[in-house]
């Protein structure tokens, strides 16, 4: 059997914040080019990784009519399989020509949040509706988590094995000389959207004033963070706006607490970076997500008291916080985009395997 070939409905664009994107570029990069040949976007300048993986097709999108180059691709090119599906007019359009030419070929999707998106009021009823009419309607379905597999089969009635989101324990390390603050620094890293919760960490600024409280990311919510800032006179929080790759690395190292206070969540690799970096994290319980293992790596809050109190033992410990945060780095050994990447390995070779069967009977 001669290599895989797997077209990525996704942008290999080199630092593109959207996570999900990230996480593909991850699995591309890994994938054993023996075996795998793999064929993606790009609008700019490509992750140098993909750029020099052999076994690669990049193709380069126009300025405009982008969707009609990549309907074209889905349509013509010559792969076994579509993987990481998105919801998109080209995978809607593709989806419904698809069936009228008996297209065979391996459509697999991957759920990476709640599917309860109608309880979250910053997604339009238009962004469900094509999720709805893309995502949902791959071959196969793949969940990356316990908790998001549950709540798609509650919300759908759709089945989906799980691969969980994995983290690059090699650049996200705790292998270094951590410094000692002479204030904790207690970290959130994410969008600043209402579930995320990032007003939170200025709540949690006042109680605590002895501690120093940073917010990387941007979003809707940022001018009003900055405005509460400067008007409850918070001088212990400091807004970093988005970060990426080294300085994003560099915060998880400067800080002693992550601490993630979204509601709304499937598994977010934020997570994962913090244990990779060694910190003890504060995560809601109500998403379960399996890469905080509590009291063990970290705590899982049912409501905010329960948050500013755990908060407050992290504080108050240096000696806790380096015995929660060592057991988290070994915790997010076993997501490492290595293991994570052949498992997809092994599930591309036996939907391949199974449909090429499949088609000689």
């Amino acid at each position: 059997m001669g290599p895989i070939r797997i077209l990525v409905d996704s942008f290999a664009d080199e630092g593109l914040p959207n996570a999900q994107m990230g996480n593909a570029r991850e699995i591309i990069c890994r994938l054993d080019p023996c075996r795998f040949h793999v064929t993606v976007f790009h609008l700019g300048r490509p992750d140098k990784y993909i750029a020099c993986r052999a076994n690669t097709k990049l193709i380069q999108l126009p300025k405009r009519r982008q969707t009609i180059r990549i309907l074209h691709e889905f349509l013509t090119g010559r792969h076994e399989i579509l993987f990481y599906l998105k919801a998109s007019p080209a995978s809607k359009w593709y989806l419904q020509l698809r069936r009228k030419w008996k297209d065979s070929r391996i459509i697999v999707g991957t759920i990476e949040s709640r599917s309860d998106l109608h309880n979250e009021p910053t997604i339009g009823s238009d962004g469900i509706a094509l999720w709805e009419q893309t995502v949902l309607l791959s071959d196969y379905l793949f969940s990356n988590s316990q908790a998001v597999r549950r709540n798609l089969e509650k919300e759908y009635g759709i089945t989906s094995d799980v691969v969980p989101t994995g983290v690059d324990t090699k650049f996200f390390t705790s292998d270094f000389e951590r410094t000692t603050n002479l204030r904790p620094r207690v970290l959130f890293t994410g969008s600043l959207r209402p579930f995320k919760q990032p007003q939170l960490l200025l709540q949690a600024a006042a109680r605590f004033p002895l501690a120093d409280f940073i917010i990387v990311g941007d979003g809707m919510m940022r001018d009003e963070l900055k405005r509460r800032i400067i008007q409850e006179k918070l001088a212990n929080v400091m807004l970093m706006g988005p970060l990426l790759g080294e300085n994003l690395k560099t915060e998880y190292q400067k800080a002693d607490i992550f601490l993630f206070p979204s509601s709304w969540e499937g598994s977010p690799k934020v997570i994962l970076e913090a244990a990779a970096s060694g910190l003890p994290v504060i995560a809601r319980r109500n998403y379960q997500p399996e890469t905080v293992v509590d009291s063990e790596t970290g705590y899982l809050v049912a409501n905010d008291e329960e948050l500013f109190f755990r908060l407050g033992l992290l504080l108050d410990s240096a000696v806790l916080r380096r015995e929660l945060g060592r057991a988290g780095r070994r915790h997010s050994e076993l997501f490492d985009w290595g293991v994570i990447t052949h498992r997809w390995e092994e599930i591309f070779l036996q939907l391949v395997s199974e449909r090429r069967t499949e088609c000689v009977a």
